[in-house]
């Protein structure tokens, strides 16, 4: 039989089930990746589990998005991760390292390996022909442990590309030329393969950036072959030994197809307030702008920064424009240092902050109220920049350079200007910040600061469910308004009581207040298309339920946050058809009845308000029962 790299990836990982779609299967996990907005509760549920040493081949904890110090919280928390590490046996990555992705592909990845990580762009290492999948931070905790991860068999999309990029056009239009065609919700339940001889026209960090955005389409995770340009990247990092080939066979297929004409892609960008919102630049030129951010997981590479500041190179960014430099890894700070190129940002007006995911998460850079700010960032959901009713626009370094330069929205080819050309090295100098496992054997105790709380625990499900409905949601509901970020909210990461008062405050600031009374009754909420697309961060789960929402009815979900939702207890519930959902309102009481849950697929609800009853269905495997039925994964574990 000839297999693509992702069925050749899934095939030599299968510990369990079938390879056929739809089918759950349990895969054998080699590296892990947890980031500190996520970790903490990553080591809490390790320290619950009684784990003496993580037993997987690679594991690493990052300090990447609570980087800012304003008061004992965060470094409380960095030194417990510290400490974790060193009690557990894992890789740790200080403060000021940089983003846990592009430092991961630097140092740790390698292809044909699969890893799972706190964070839904873990995706991203897709690009050096691994099998990395975004999830919550449970079932890191078990891969962790050595347990299997498991997850519904995807179709596999194949992309085909064909051509070059243009001049003034990178990779960042590509993922984002896939987001006009397919939108948010277009890679559910897909695992996306691009292939074809376009494919070496692009550099191993060009690929990064298209399959980091491959989160924003819903996609399990994105896959790229291991060639010759993963070689020359493993090369640059002094790590050429562990390049592995991995490239699909000659004849074999996909499930769904596409296609691209690099060369017939122009600059794109994505409008407020849904990284789906795409337009060409063209389109939108000419609107005043007032920040302009380089730098995220998203455009992490040596190329996208040393572009933008040979683009501002002698010229100055309008005086209006905050231009933040957002570094992404303390080796790219270097070579942008001894390359001349952080010198051309600084001249320009560049602000130059540390490593790390800054802005991208709401840490810091907030833009002015009602003021367009465009980032190369992967997300612009709403107020996830800080700034409640943002304009955040995403787009390519060259679109952020160009704008920078003339104070509106620009299409760069009308820069009067020849695009800049930047020459990849085969040799970089490299910066190896990252702190190794200590010795098998020895350990260390856990430093818990007074903001680190223990995990809460759930009961099991109970036989009826009663409660009113505390909101009703329309399509796409991204966690960042379940449980915003931030460096307001962000630094209660280990303390459910506490960041539990944000829940929902993005959509209604009177949620707290009225699901705190009911945490033992219980409560519901009804969601529409994509419900809990975005981050991987299992808070959007943990606090609905500390606050008593013992169930959800959307019309569908994102993939990590239903799972998020099942590890802790929550019922994850399908309306089968839209009428239903129209009769549903706020405030509204319904009961059901959970008795034959795992005899039947469907549920009757009866909206007591109304005096209605209406059918529901869930898809829960039976592990997945299991899990809701004990109250969460932890308690079954």
């Amino acid at each position: 039989m000839k297999y693509n790299v992702t069925q050749k990836l899934i095939k030599s990982h299968l510990l369990e089930g079938k390879m056929i779609i739809g089918e759950e299967i349990a895969l054998r996990i080699d590296q892990t990746l947890t980031q500190d907005a996520t970790g903490t509760m990553v080591m809490l549920e390790l320290e619950a589990m009684n784990l003496k040493r993580a037993k997987t081949e690679v594991s690493c904890q990052y300090i990447d998005h609570n980087v800012i110090q304003n008061d004992f919280k965060n470094p409380d928390d960095h030194l417990f991760l510290w400490s974790a590490c060193r009690k557990f046996g894992l890789y740790f990555s200080r403060p000021g390292n940089g983003v846990s992705h592009p430092v991961h592909m630097e140092r740790l990845g390698k292809p044909g390996k699969t890893m799972v990580g706190s964070d839904s762009h873990t995706c991203a290492a897709g690009s050096l022909g691994m099998l990395a999948i975004g999830t919550g931070g449970l079932e890191v905790a078990l891969a962790i442990a050595g347990n299997p991860f498991y997850v519904k068999m995807p179709k596999v999309m194949g992309v085909h590309l064909t051509g070059k990029l243009p001049d003034w056009v990178s990779a960042k239009d590509v993922i984002l030329e896939m987001l006009r065609r397919h939108d948010v919700d277009g890679g559910v339940g897909k695992i996306i393969e691009y292939y074809g001889e376009g494919l070496k026209h692009l550099s191993a960090m060009d690929r990064h950036v298209i399959a980091n955005m491959g989160a924003e389409l819903g996609a399990t995770t994105s896959v790229f072959p291991s060639d010759e340009q993963t070689r020359y990247f493993l090369k640059q990092q002094g790590r050429e030994a562990d390049f592995v080939e991995l490239v699909a066979d000659l004849g074999s297929d996909y499930d769904e197809h596409d296609e691209i004409d690099l060369s017939a892609l122009e600059p794109l960008i994505a409008c407020p307030s849904s990284p789906g919102n795409v337009v060409s630049v063209s389109e939108v030129a000419g609107r005043p702008i007032f920040q302009s951010m380089i730098g995220s997981s998203a455009n992490p590479s040596m190329r996208d920064f040393a572009i933008a500041a040979m683009i501002v190179d002698g010229k100055s960014v309008k005086d209006h424009v905050s231009f933040d430099i957002n570094p992404s890894s303390r080796q790219i700070l270097e070579n942008l240092t001894t390359g001349g190129y952080l010198s051309s940002l600084i001249k320009a007006g560049g602000r130059i902050h540390q490593a790390g995911c800054n802005g991208c998460i709401g840490m810091g850079q907030a833009p002015a109220t009602g003021k367009i700010s465009l980032r190369t960032n992967p997300r612009n959901f709403p107020g996830r920049s800080g700034t409640k009713e943002d304009q955040v626009y995403l787009c390519s370094p060259e679109t952020a350079a160009a704008s920078a330069l003339t104070g509106v929205i620009t299409d760069p080819r009308e820069l009067k200007m020849p695009y800049p050309q930047f020459i990849e090295t085969e040799s970089v100098e490299i910066v190896d910040s990252l702190s190794a496992p200590l010795p098998e054997g020895q350990t260390c105790e856990l430093m818990m600061g007074p903001n680190i709380k223990p995990l809460p625990k759930f009961p099991p499900l109970e036989k009826t469910i009663k409660g009113p409905v505390l909101l009703k949601m329309q399509n796409n509901i991204s966690t960042d308004e379940i449980l915003p970020a931030g460096a307001k909210v962000l630094p209660f990461r280990s303390n459910i009581p506490e960041i539990s008062k944000f829940t929902f405050g993005q959509i209604d600031e009177s949620y707290y207040e009225r699901a705190y009374p009911l945490r033992e009754s219980g409560s519901l909420l009804v969601g529409g298309s994509n419900y809990g697309q975005g981050s991987s961060r299992e808070h959007a789960a943990i606090c609905p339920r500390f606050l008593g929402v013992r169930a959800v009815i959307a019309k569908s979900y994102a993939r990590i946050h239903r799972k998020n939702l099942i590890n802790f207890g929550i019922l994850p519930l399908y309306f089968t058809n839209d009428r239903d959902f129209e009769g549903v309102s706020a405030e509204d009481v319904l009961e059901f009845s959970t008795s034959k849950i795992q005899q039947s697929h469907e549920i009757q609800v009866k909206n007591t308000s109304k005096n209605h009853t209406f059918s529901v269905k869930h898809n829960l495997t039976p592990r997945e029962l299991e899990s809701v039925v004990a109250g969460g994964l932890i308690n079954t574990v």
